[in-house]
């Protein structure tokens, strides 16, 4: 590594420290605290006794009930860190302080991936503010089971994306699968990241010759995470959320197309404030606009539609921006689209796509003035932070 990216990539490290720090400063929290959404805690330690299912009900937690049992509704890759980490801290895994290396890490290698392209600086700035300057930064206060979910997956996608970039399929798709395992949708990125890799090489037979040891792998990861799915609730797509009472016994409905129009009110065009009952104004705690919450996304859209115009979209960009909106669409489908947050907590799965599409831009095609609504994203998101937070 050259000696001005390792100098910024350490420049990098301390200004996510210190933005984590600061958050933790305004809300009177800490990074070694437990959650009390301790999901996947509990699951490690069933796992530890030889079981799946766990105990008992525990009310304020997502769980699943099949057959008279209780079961994480959540995939369960997250499990797997948490799983190791009990046996150094057993119930009590500093989560919150996981959830920050997790995505300290996720912006190190969008860095390394971006400074392959452009000047150390502009790579550290542009990846520090795509990745705080977003609702990703409202996260870090907790290390709540959707939030481990949502900083894990994200990790494995850098990791997939820099790999790829790198001409390491093997480990890439492998990343890819595991990310799926925290994130299904992101089972969206996997063609994609194939088509991108196929394009920069020779012949086909190249490319599926070069990727096959990563296909096998993304499929073993497939095969171990649908056969945990069936132990549980005999079948293999099923990770748990169409069995938590919400939706198996009071009549609602996880994904269907009628939400889109309902979500579309909130996080495409929604203002992030709303009046109080005072005369006054206050930060929604409940999402807006997607894209105000991350300007990393506006401007992905934002470039899309300039190279449209200009004649420079290549085939690789094109494919991008699609599936970027296909999967937009389909968080887009959830009843809630995150619940309780700052932003648009679900859309943080989409902001790979932005990274990757900026790696495809020529030198300088950015443009710095992108680094102006990100900037004020990251103001918005340590303001977010502060205010709107679970329950302690």
């Amino acid at each position: 590594m050259k000696r001005s990216v390792r100098n910024c990539a350490l420049l990098l490290i301390t200004a996510c420290v210190l933005l984590y720090l600061s958050i933790h400063l305004l809300q009177g929290s800490s990074p070694l605290r437990t959650s009390n959404y301790n999901t996947y805690v509990l699951q490690a330690m069933r796992w530890r006794q030889g079981a799946i299912a766990l105990q008992e009900n525990v009310a304020h937690l997502e769980l699943a009930v099949f057959e008279g049992k209780y079961f994480v509704s959540f995939p369960p890759v997250p499990t797997l860190p948490i799983f190791l980490l009990t046996f150094l801290f057993g119930e009590n895994v500093p989560d919150a302080l996981l959830v920050q290396l997790y995505s300290l890490g996720a912006c190190l290698l969008f860095f390394v991936m971006l400074s392959r392209r452009m000047t150390p600086e502009k790579a550290a700035a542009l990846s520090l503010l795509g990745c705080f300057g977003s609702s990703l930064l409202a996260l870090m206060q907790d290390g709540a089971v959707w939030y481990q979910a949502q900083t894990l997956a994200l990790l494995l996608m850098a990791a997939s994306l820099e790999r790829m970039d790198t001409g390491k399929p093997t480990t890439g798709l492998l990343f890819y699968a595991l990310s799926v395992g925290c994130r299904p949708f992101n089972a969206l990125y996997g063609p994609l990241l194939m088509m991108l890799y196929t394009m920069r090489q020779d012949n086909l037979k190249t490319s599926l010759n070069r990727m096959a040891p990563g296909i096998l792998l993304g499929l073993g990861v497939a095969l171990l995470l649908g056969a945990y799915n069936y132990a549980r609730f005999g079948q293999i797509l099923e990770f748990g959320h169409n069995y938590l009472p919400e939706f198996s016994t009071q009549g609602g409905t996880q994904f269907s197309l009628k939400h889109i129009a309902n979500n579309a009110t909130t996080f495409l065009w929604g203002s992030p404030v709303q009046g109080t009952d005072t005369g006054g104004w206050e930060l929604k705690k409940f999402g807006f606009s997607l894209f105000l919450a991350n300007p990393l996304l506006l401007c992905l859209v934002l470039w899309a539609v300039r190279d449209t115009i200009q004649g420079t979209m290549t085939t690789g960009k094109t494919l991008t921006a699609i599936v970027f909106l296909i999967h937009a669409t389909l968080l887009m489908s959830h009843r809630t689209g995150g619940g309780y947050q700052y932003g648009a907590r679900y859309w943080v799965d989409c902001l790979p796509y932005g990274f990757l599409y900026l790696s495809q831009m020529r030198k300088g095609q950015w443009g710095i003035i992108a680094l102006l609504p990100m900037g004020m994203g990251l103001v918005m998101a340590v303001y977010g932070a502060s205010v709107i937070r679970l329950p302690l």
